[in-house]
C-alpha cells in the first residue's frame, strides 16, 4: 500500500473514531440538578467517559502529527500554526478530564457527607462542571477549529481532496468557530438546538472526508508532487 492510502486511510479512522468518543465521553448526569449525587451512583460509566476523552485527546495528537509533514511540504509557517492549535486544544481535552475526575470525588465526598443541604461541596462541584465545559467547549474546540481552518485551507491550495470539500470544510468550522464565541459570550448555550444546527455542517463534513479518503485516498498525483519538494 502506498503512503497516500496509508495515510489517507489513518486520517480517515482517526476523524470517525473522534467523532464516536466524542459521544461517548459525554456524561448526561452533569446536566441533572442533583448531579452531585448521581455522579457517585454511576462511577464506572465517568471513568469510562474519562478512558473516552483520554482517547480521543490521544486521536487529536495523533491526527496533528500525522498531517504536520503534509501541510509543511506546502508551507511550513501554516504547518507550525496548525500544529501548534491543535495540541492546545488536545491538551485542554487532558485537562477536562482532571476535572471530570474532580467532580467524581466531590460527588462521592457530598455523598459521604449526608448530602447537606449549604455547603461548599456544591460551590465547588458547579465550579468544576462550568470549568469542564468551557475547556471542552470553548478551550479545546476555538484553537482546534483554527488549526482546521488552516488545514483545509491548505487542501485546498494543494488540491488533496475535491475542491468543493475543502470549502465545505473550511465552512463548516467557521460556523463551529462563531458558535463558540456565542457560547464563550453567554448568547447561547450548549444543549440548545442553534448550538448543534451550527456544529451539525461540521460533523457532517468530518463523516463524509472520512469516507472517501478511506475510499479513495488522497489526490494522487498532488501527493506525488508533494512528494518531490
Amino acid at each position: 500500500m502506498n503512503p497516500n492510502r496509508k495515510t489517507a486511510i489513518a486520517f480517515g479512522i482517526f476523524l470517525i473514531s473522534g467523532i464516536i468518543f466524542g459521544i461517548l465521553n459525554t456524561v448526561p448526569a452533569l446536566e441533572y440538578p442533583d448531579y452531585l449525587v448521581k455522579l457517585s451512583s454511576i462511577k464506572t460509566q465517568v471513568l469510562m467517559a474519562v478512558f473516552f476523552q483520554f482517547t480521543m485527546a490521544a486521536i487529536y495528537v495523533c491526527v496533528a502529527v500525522l498531517l504536520y509533514p503534509i501541510i509543511k511540504k506546502y508551507n511550513e509557517l501554516y504547518a507550525l500554526g496548525y500544529f501548534g492549535f491543535r495540541i492546545i486544544g488536545a491538551t485542554f481535552l487532558f485537562v477536562g478530564i482532571v476535572s471530570l475526575l474532580l467532580l467524581l470525588f466531590i460527588s462521592q465526598s457530598f455523598v459521604t457527607a449526608g448530602q447537606p443541604n449549604q455547603s461548599h461541596f456544591q460551590t465547588i462541584g458547579a465550579l468544576l462542571r462550568v470549568g469542564r465545559d468551557w475547556m471542552n467547549h470553548i478551550g479545546m474546540i476555538l484553537p482546534w477549529s483554527l488549526g482546521s481552518l488552516i488545514l483545509y485551507y491548505s487542501f485546498y491550495k494543494m488540491k488533496l481532496i475535491p475542491k468543493w470539500l475543502s470549502v465545505w470544510g473550511i465552512i463548516g468550522y467557521t460556523l463551529t468557530l462563531f458558535a463558540t464565541f456565542l457560547l464563550m459570550f453567554d448568547l447561547i448555550e450548549i444543549v440548545t438546538p442553534i448550538y448543534l444546527l451550527m456544529n451539525t455542517p461540521t460533523a457532517l463534513f468530518e463523516l463524509v472526508l472520512a469516507v472517501i479518503l478511506i475510499r479513495k485516498g488522497f489526490n494522487q498525483t498532488m501527493y506525488n508532487i508533494l512528494l518531490t519538494k
